[in-house]
């Protein structure tokens, strides 16, 4: 089967649909798409509010409550309790199909008058400031994820418990500032490492305890710097850094990273895979042009698939994952999900779903939102089996026939995701901010709705210097002390200027001897989340140039495959040309580590 270029519609340039491409379309009959997989990416992200909650008031009890949709948007909200209850049902908003208007806009007019679930928690247990979360239990601002207990500050968290100001994290206990991990305890800002406890300041080691600023590391114990030492002169060595005393975290965080810039980074961060390209994929199967997943296969142009039980045979799906197949330009869709194209908030069990929003436990919706154990629905309204299958085909057409244009000309058809005038979200109220940056300015120009950052009339009672250097010295007032952020609303992190410390995390920072940190939770989650990669994958050869790396950088330590001349591998990774980190291919990277 060949493959075709196409221009895309958003960014303007050429992009390729592969063989591999032509065939998953072809499996599940739909057009090729229009936009370049890094557009559709941007546009899928633009429906994702991930960690802002807000106050407004219930459109059913009238009682105030938090929720994901900001107070100004015009739209029905409903407490969570209340949306899952039988005291309403979706399909008396139901409309018949209107041939003379793109079915687009019919869509979206459903979508500003059924009521929306104020927040997307399943079997939350004492967890009220959280959301996109199944499971969880007495967690505190934590988004995506599911199963854990007990854990602050976080995102990307799956069977966790303990956790604080981590991201991306996976069977994980008793961890701190840390960034892609699984299977570890006790581990402090360290990042990319599995099966691993009481580590500090690592990258990139599996099955280690007690080691120190380490990187690439296997099996070991008792290192500092790759070092080597015995128990008493590792505990010794360890005490002297004083990395408890927050003066000193900067210092040594940076010393730590210089460290691990001197060895070679596998091409992909990930262990356990087949047949993978993208980044933070981990014990997947031909994976491809994807990021943040976990046990994934037969996967491509996905990102943040990190919830177990892994799922398989996907394509532009973003977000939750929980044993899904066969999704396609879906959007935080999740546990059990078969067959759903075009969807957001669409879990539980579902089956054979397109251009849906909220929708659970149900089969065979076009165009629904908010419907829950149903069969056979158009825009809410309920049909027979027959009348169901003989209107949808006429659908499909119309959409074809009779696309909507947005407010830039880009025309939608059947075959792609809601346009992002749609999304009940500014630009910078969603995920879509953190991976592809924009100014207010050039947001706006591009057609995008922007949020302005609320003002918070903040009364600081605590300058961030004033702050105790550590924890011993931290007493009980730290509660009732509103905190200046070291940003202080500078950054570029929408930051609101302070932040306060809970019971719960000060009882954890008094537990594992830490500081109190100097920045506002969101800042941290910023912070944190720069160590990550881009999305965009290039490609690059091997920097493994025989006995050292090609700039010269790096000694081998290992026999390599190729002997004493260069590496001819080739590979797709996230790592720019342009960066300065050494970029081995599998083999030559396993050649190296300890």
């Amino acid at each position: 089967m060949n493959s075709e270029t196409r221009v895309c519609q958003g960014c303007g340039g050429d992009f390729i649909v592969d063989s591999d491409d032509l065939a998953f379309y072809e499996k599940i009959n739909v057009p090729l798409p229009t936009f370049c997989w890094l557009c559709r990416v941007e546009r899928r992200f633009q429906f994702r509010n991930e960690r802002n909650l807000y106050k407004r008031t219930c459109g059913s009890s009238g009682k105030e409550i938090f929720s994901m949709y900001p107070p100004e948007l015009p739209v029905q909200v409903y407490e969570k309790d209340v949306w899952l209850s039988d005291a309403w049902d979706a399909t008396t908003y139901g409309v018949d199909v209107d041939f003379s208007r793109p079915f687009f806009e019919q869509v979206r007019d459903l979508w500003r008058r059924v009521p929306l679930k104020n927040l997307n928690l399943v079997n939350a247990v004492e967890t009220e400031f959280a959301n996109h979360f199944t499971n969880p239990k007495r967690c505190y601002l934590t988004f995506n994820g599911n199963n854990s207990e007990e854990c602050m500050y976080g995102n990307g968290i799956t069977q966790c418990r303990d956790c604080v100001d981590v991201s991306h994290m996976a069977k994980c206990e008793d961890c701190y500032e840390s960034f892609w991990l699984t299977g570890c305890t006790r581990a402090f800002y360290s990042s990319n490492c599995e099966n691993s406890f009481d580590i500090a300041f690592c990258k990139n080691c599996a099955g280690c305890s007690s080691c120190f600023g380490c990187v690439g590391l296997r099996n070991k114990q008792y290192y500092i710097l790759n070092v080597p030492y015995s128990k008493e002169e590792y505990e010794k060595h360890v005490a002297a850094f004083e990395w408890r005393r927050f003066e000193n975290l900067a210092r040594i965080r940076a010393e730590a990273a210089a460290f691990w810039m001197r060895f070679p980074n596998r091409y992909l961060e990930g262990l356990h895979n087949t047949n993978v390209s993208g980044n933070y994929i981990d014990h997947s199967k031909n994976v491809r042009q994807s990021f943040l997943i976990r046990d994934g296969e037969n996967i491509r142009y996905s990102q943040y698939m990190q919830e177990l039980p892994g799922s398989k045979d996907c394509y532009d799906f973003s977000i939750w994952g929980d044993n899904n197949q066969l999704a396609y330009e879906a959007v935080a869709c999740g546990i059990g999900t078969y067959n759903i194209r075009f969807c957001l908030f669409v879990q539980e069990d579902v089956r054979n779903i397109e251009y849906s929003v909220l929708c659970s436990g149900s089969s065979d919706l076009f165009g629904c939102v908010g419907i829950r154990k149903k069969q056979y629905c158009i825009l809410n309204k309920e049909y027979s089996k027959e009348e169901y299958e003989a209107l949808v085909p006429k659908i499909r057409k119309h959409m074809m026939d009779v696309p909507y244009v947005d407010a830039k000309g880009r025309t939608y058809r059947y075959g792609e995701f809601f346009p992002p005038e749609f999304s009940p979200w500014a630009f910078n109220e969603t995920i879509a901010f953190d991976y592809f940056p924009r100014s207010q300015a050039d947001a706006e120009a591009k057609g995008l709705r922007w949020r302005p950052v609320e003002s918070r009339s903040y009364e600081v009672t605590l300058e961030t210097a004033a702050l105790p250097a550590t924890i011993a010295e931290t007493d009980d007032s730290i509660l009732s002390a509103v905190i200046r952020c070291a940003h202080g609303g500078t950054c570029m992190h929408q930051c609101p200027g302070a932040f306060k410390v809970t019971p719960q995390e000060l009882q954890f920072y008094r537990r594992h001897g830490l500081p109190v940190p100097r920045l506002c939770p969101i800042c941290r989650h910023y912070e944190r989340l720069s160590q990550r990669s881009k999305l965009q994958v290039y490609p690059r050869q091997c920097g493994c140039g025989g006995k050292i790396s090609s700039d010269g950088a790096y000694t081998n330590a290992g026999i390599h495959h190729h002997g004493e001349a260069a590496c001819s591998n080739q590979f797709e990774t996230c790592y720019a040309p342009d960066r300065k980190d050494i970029v081995y291919c599998e083999q030559c990277y396993q050649a190296e580590v300890v």
